[in-house]
């Protein structure tokens, strides 16, 4: 995921300066999925040269350099753009998040199309895992590594069932 089109929604909820942004992401989006500040100004910069924020000075900072960043048309459709192709499977289920807030600032732009490819991934492993849990785990009289090993996959299997049960959940919000 790039931390640019997590700031693009960010800065679209409400345009900010650096300094701000920088606050609202570690105690929004940074929650999970984190950016140092510095970083976090080095893309800002990056943006700004791509046309996608707008970044003005603060007429009211006296002294200090002060910048207020807002979204550009470009940086509408770049973001409109990642949101509507699939995440890569390294990072999707983080990335979903974003997307989710995104949607919900700029309207449909199909994360249910992302959201639902995620719920077919998560269920087929989550069928794995099942599928080895009455492979491996199905005898009696399992050994203490066994039962360790056991309770590795179950905390898999529990974290399948509560990811598609919350995405179950969300489906209907974006459709």
């Amino acid at each position: 995921m790039s931390i640019q089109h997590a700031l693009l929604t960010s800065l679209l909820e409400k345009p900010s300066t650096g300094y701000e942004l920088a606050n609202r992401f570690d105690h929004s989006m940074g929650y999970f999925w984190h950016a140092s500040h510095q970083q976090i100004y080095r893309e800002l910069g990056r943006m700004a040269e791509a046309g996608w924020v707008l970044a003005e000075d603060d007429p009211n900072a006296g002294n200090r350099r002060k910048k207020t960043y807002q979204v550009l048309a470009a940086g509408r459709q770049e973001l409109s753009r990642w949101v509507a192709e699939p995440g890569s499977s390294n990072n999707a289920d983080q990335a979903l998040l974003i997307k989710l807030r995104a949607e919900a600032v700029l309207g449909p732009l199909g994360a249910s199309r992302e959201l639902q490819r995620l719920i077919e991934l998560h269920r087929q492993r989550l069928q794995l895992y099942r599928d080895i849990e009455r492979r491996d785990f199905s005898h009696a009289d399992p050994s203490q590594a066994q039962r360790l090993q056991h309770a590795v996959l179950r905390r898999g299997i529990v974290t399948e069932e509560s990811w598609l049960a919350w995405a179950e959940e969300t489906l209907p919000l974006v459709q």
